[in-house]
């Protein structure tokens, strides 16, 4: 599904160069659960923009599906964005003074979906999500931190994309309810999802498969249930 090709990323601010990513490279099959941890300013975010087609690589190359996004308009990564990809973010983002069910139909009024069938799919979404049927038409700020997010897991759903970018979505949450969430990732995951987890904490981390470390930039290290990625090491060999 994903394929990173020596991805860098600068940023530019007058005479002043800031290096986010340096030469990233790995690549992530369908339906994996992959975790990418490091310290806040370690390039994990920019990466992630990047993978969620928000933001393009200074330099490399970025196939998503085999295809190279770079070359795609404005208008194309807006459809990859809307029908391909599900963001699910640490502040939940979602409309304070609109329903449940509302807040996950959103997305589809965005895709032309007939209003018929817009609330029949958001509902399977919010079961999919885990959230108790009782709470589909209170307000999103009638909820808890934990009932919230899985709304937001639950827009992230509803156009039924093949890849679940998720921004530190326990951040915001208590240890319990943080585990709750991670538990509707991974059965999500048993469903046939593609989930890509960004997160700062090691033992959230550790919940994936699959876990991409990166520091300063660069990834430091590929491992897979806990053994280095073959392919990581020959990588880590061609550099050196």
């Amino acid at each position: 599904m994903i394929e990173c090709k020596n991805i860098s990323k600068i940023y530019r601010n007058g005479m002043v160069e800031t290096i986010a990513l340096k030469k990233a490279t790995f690549t992530i099959k369908d339906g994996e659960f992959v975790a990418i941890v490091g310290p806040s300013g370690s390039g994990k975010s920019t990466l992630m923009h990047i993978l969620g087609a928000l933001d393009a690589p200074t330099s490399g190359e970025y196939l998503l599906d085999g295809q190279d996004i770079s070359k795609f308009s404005d208008d194309e990564l807006a459809d990859i964005r809307r029908n391909k990809i599900g963001f699910v973010f640490q502040s939940f983002n979602l409309l304070p003074r609109a329903t449940v069910i509302r807040n996950v139909m959103l997305p589809l009024v965005y895709s032309g979906v007939p209003v018929q069938e817009r609330e029949i799919r958001a509902k399977k979404s919010l079961q999919n999500a885990g959230l108790d049927e009782s709470r589909f038409y209170h307000l999103s700020n009638q909820l808890s931190g934990g009932q919230m997010q899985r709304v937001a897991i639950a827009r992230a759903l509803v156009n039924n994309p093949t890849l679940i970018l998720a921004d530190e979505p326990t951040g915001n949450l208590d240890s319990k309810t943080g585990e709750i969430v991670l538990e509707t990732f991974r059965n999500l995951n048993k469903q046939g999802k593609t989930i890509v987890l960004i997160t700062h904490e090691r033992y959230i981390a550790e919940q994936a498969e699959r876990i991409i470390s990166i520091k300063d930039g660069e990834i430091i290290e590929d491992t897979i249930n806990g053994k280095i990625n073959s392919l990581s090491k020959i990588v880590k060999q061609i550099k050196e």
